[in-house]
């Protein structure tokens, strides 16, 4: 629609009115919102929310219960920017860590956790005399004895690593689990180390998550220490216990002479200690942790938008305010 001269003049309008003289424009901000899931539970988030930065740590693998190799840590992914919708409820997992094993059985692996489409894989559970080779899982746990094999971490595989490999094992001598960060040590004359895990500052404090379990060791030398991330430590039969590794919350110390194997960290995704003596029990493996973060959003809202043919007959007719 085009207007003359002379019909603006006639009927005494101009643009500025006609393009906001009755509307109302609010703005502002929708402010930062973390939420930390330590047990199951629902994310509902904003109104405007479309985009949200993570923390997905799964539950770490119980050590395996004599002359055994550490427990793998549950698998660590992090990430910003996901895509979700504003104003939906999201359910969350937040997954376990595996059982203290018991009676030369092999650990458990620790259970997934779960936000949207993103899954952190439980830890692998660690090897022992009854079940020498360590399980795979988010990260692997460690073997013991010559003939076991170190489980594989990043199982299923994802893209960045959820985790590593265990360690391997030696004669009465266990291997640690895998960290986020780095493979569990090798056993060599004592268990060897947790891998170390991956520090987040997501919920504005700097933690260590997804740290492995120590080894066990018979025959003088030390248990393994729990990897930084709460890595539960591993215990000896005549030498040093292994301490555990701290984190969100730190893991357990092993014993020594024999007794019970550290667990992992609650809520760090920490693999549990190795047992050494058949009579003792592993360390259980950390339960994992689920933390959100929405973004701020600067909004601005137009309280109403006038069709301009409208206009133009209301101040005709001099009925425009």
């Amino acid at each position: 629609m085009q207007f003359t001269k002379t019909e603006v003049q006639e009927h005494g309008f101009n643009m500025a009115r006609l393009i906001g003289a009755a509307q109302a424009v609010t703005s502002g901000t929708q402010n930062a919102v973390i939420t930390t899931f330590t047990a199951s539970g629902t994310l509902t988030t904003a109104a405007r929310t479309s985009s949200i930065d993570y923390l997905v740590v799964a539950g770490g693998g119980s050590g395996g219960a004599q002359n055994a190799g550490g427990g793998g840590a549950g698998g660590f992914r992090t990430a910003t920017g996901l895509s979700v919708s504003g104003a939906t409820a999201y359910p969350i997992t937040v997954g376990g860590g595996g059982a203290a094993a018991i009676l030369a059985y092999p650990g458990n692996n620790g259970s997934n956790s779960v936000f949207s489409s993103i899954t952190s894989t439980g830890g692998g559970g660690g090897g022992s005399d009854g079940g020498t080779s360590g399980a795979a899982g988010g990260s692997g746990g460690g073997a013991t004895q010559p003939g076991g094999t170190a489980g594989a971490g990043n199982t299923p595989p994802v893209s960045p690593s959820q985790g590593t490999a265990g360690g391997a094992g030696e004669e009465n001598r266990g291997g640690g689990g895998g960290g986020s960060t780095n493979v569990g040590t090798a056993a060599s004359g004592k268990g060897g180390n947790g891998g170390t895990g991956t520090v987040s500052s997501l919920d504005g404090t700097p933690y260590y998550y997804s740290g492995g379990g120590g080894g066990a060791s018979y025959g003088g030398g030390a248990g393994g220490t729990g990897g930084a991330g709460g890595g539960g430590g591993g215990t000896s039969h005549s030498g040093a216990a292994g301490a555990g590794g701290p984190g969100r919350n730190a893991g357990g110390a092993g014993s020594t002479p024999d007794g019970n194997a550290g667990a992992g960290g609650a809520n760090t995704g920490g693999g549990g200690g190795a047992g050494r003596d058949r009579t003792d029990n592993s360390g259980a493996g950390g339960s994992g942790i689920v933390i959100t973060k929405e973004p701020a959003v600067d909004f601005t809202v137009a309280s109403s938008c006038w069709d301009l043919r409208v206009v133009f007959k209301r101040i005709v007719a001099e009925d425009w305010v």
